[in-house]
């Protein structure tokens, strides 16, 4: 046995999350397995890097968090920042971290291109706290990956910056539920509901039952990455199909 913790006597996993980021804990909370335990630690907010230099910035400062949050011995970590680690190939970011390292990655936008995958899920309807600038990104990194986002809609923030990240947090149900049943295109063989800030958990069954087809959020994808990645199984309740495979 890896780790001699009554909590933790299966499996740690370490979480690296925006500063601002409050939903992600509170989900991940919700549908953690028992002797799982998960430990998280915020990453100043990075522009999407484009320059050598921004890029360079980005992996040293995520390289120091990354080992930080390895002292304390957890089994692999997850950088949940969607937007932020839509890089092509999705797969190229963790096994960066790993290579750079030495520590076992999984990241937001290469776990929702595994967990569609699994659920044999290429035509999809996506909805986002965000407006169309990181949308059209979005939708340009899934058809990347070979999926077709039959519609992608967005709450429209971002759009004053900066000012706008803390209300991803705190936008209501009601309104996701209504976004969704706006969104959903009658054929996508999903729902994904994508930000790792964005409050979902509480209506992806009820979105199923709806819907039809499974749904697929960015905290639901990334947990599942990080339980497989450790050799767990289990199947959780109350959470959607995907953690049921």
């Amino acid at each position: 046995m890896r780790h001699q913790s009554i909590y933790s006597n299966r499996a740690k996993i370490g979480l690296i999350t925006p500063p601002t980021n409050t939903v992600n804990e509170a989900e991940w909370t919700r549908m953690m397995p028992t002797g799982v335990t998960f430990h998280a630690h915020r990453m100043p907010l990075h522009a999407p890097p484009h320059t050598p230099e921004e890029v360079a910035a980005f992996q040293r400062d995520l390289d120091a968090n990354v080992r930080l949050l390895a002292q304390a011995r957890v089994d692999v970590i997850a950088y949940a920042c969607t937007a932020g680690s839509m890089v092509t190939p999705a797969s190229s970011m963790p096994e960066a971290i790993k290579g750079r390292t030495g520590v076992e990655a999984v990241t937001t936008a290469a776990a929702i291109v595994q967990a569609l995958a699994r659920l044999g899920a290429a035509r999809i309807s996506v909805i986002t706290p965000y407006n169309k600038v990181p949308n059209d990104h979005e939708a340009e990194f899934l058809r990347a990956h070979g999926l077709e986002p039959l519609a992608i809609e967005g709450l429209g923030l971002g759009v004053n910056g900066a000012a706008d990240i803390p209300k991803i947090s705190q936008t209501p149900l009601a309104d996701i539920r209504t976004l969704a049943e706006r969104t959903f295109v009658q054929g996508s063989d999903a729902l994904l509901i994508t930000c790792t800030d964005f409050p979902s958990l509480p209506l992806i069954v009820e979105l199923e039952e709806t819907f039809g087809v499974p749904v697929v959020s960015s905290n639901t994808a990334t947990l599942y990455a990080c339980l497989r990645k450790v050799g767990i199984n289990d199947h959780l309740k109350n959470s959607g199909v995907l953690m049921t495979l």
